[in-house]
């Protein structure tokens, strides 16, 4: 685990520099998706080359891959790796910062630092899998919990996997319509001047692709704590930290989405940000309803 946490130390001045000699803040954005699997796989190679079994960090690497696999094509195919491509969030922070010196700061301690290390972090349940491959019997078996929770985690990423070709499909037929006015069958006019998706994992979540990220993560925390036979551990910090990360990210696309699409906050007000909602109602619509029969019944009694 030192090793991986020195990686990622060492990775913190190149992150800065480049991001400073090309006014361009996506760095680690750009190595977003590898690093996870580099830090899996680096123990894995150990435990390996230790002789020690590894069928549980074999499955972990094997997912981790898939997740690196699914995670770049979608960051490259949105123009992510292209030269100059930056996350549209950066410069509206730089803008709200609005001091040269404390957005170097910004992104000394957050960008490069505290990102770097989250990654790196997250990853430390597969180091307690590198620990328990060197006890006898127990600690190095694979059972049925670890099928359960390995099959968990490839069902989050087809939920990512679906979830991202739905958002593209939809993305690349509202910029056709927008360019030439023909509208993609399978879509409308109605639905692609909204802006913005709101079918198939979309109708129920506003954000499916982040619900299963960050259920990733967690679900690999979780599976560590079980196989440790504890209900927390200190390789819950990553999890936790990516969790707080997505739920600050997530606040500000919405604000800025909001203020983008006109109709954004009624499907705010219907459809869970992460989780799905029982009813489609909007949030208060039942209550306000309750509201509205109890003046009723008020203004009966004064008469």
């Amino acid at each position: 685990m030192l090793t991986a946490v020195a990686f990622a130390l060492a990775l913190c001045p190149f992150f800065v520099l480049a991001a400073e000699i090309r006014n361009n803040y996506s760095q680690v954005d750009c190595w977003w998706p590898i690093l996870p699997s580099i830090y899996n796989l680096h123990f894995y190679a150990w435990a390996y080359g230790n002789g020690l079994p590894t069928d549980r960090l074999q499955t972990v690497g094997v997912i981790s891959v898939l997740w690196t696999v699914r995670l770049t094509y979608n960051y490259w195919r949105k123009g992510g790796y292209s030269w100059g491509a930056e996350d549209y969030r950066w410069p509206i922070l730089r803008e709200k910062i609005n001091n040269r010196f404390l957005f170097f700061l910004f992104d000394v301690v957050f960008i490069a630092l505290t990102q770097s290390l989250l990654l790196c972090a997250v990853t430390a349940p597969t180091y307690l899998f590198t620990l328990l491959a060197q006890l006898p019997k127990t600690g190095s078996t694979f059972d049925i919990a670890d099928l359960v929770f390995s099959r968990l985690l490839f069902f989050y990423i087809l939920i990512e996997i679906v979830a991202d070709e739905q958002q593209w499909r939809y993305q690349q037929a509202k910029h056709k319509y927008r360019d030439t006015g023909v509208v993609t069958e399978g879509y409308d006019k109605e639905d692609l001047e909204r802006g913005f998706v709101v079918s198939g994992l979309w109708s129920y979540s506003r954000h499916p692709n982040f619900a299963a990220e960050q259920a990733i993560w967690l679900t690999l925390y979780i599976w560590s704590a079980y196989k440790t036979e504890t209900y927390f551990n200190w390789a819950g910090v990553g999890a936790l930290g990516y969790l707080a990360l997505f739920q600050g990210s997530t606040w500000l696309t919405e604000k800025l989405s909001g203020e983008k699409y006109p109709e954004y906050a009624e499907y705010q007000a219907r459809v869970g940000r992460f989780i799905p909602r029982w009813s489609v109602s909007a949030k208060g619509q039942k209550k306000t309803k309750a509201q509205a029969e109890a003046k009723k019944i008020e203004e009966k009694k004064k008469e």
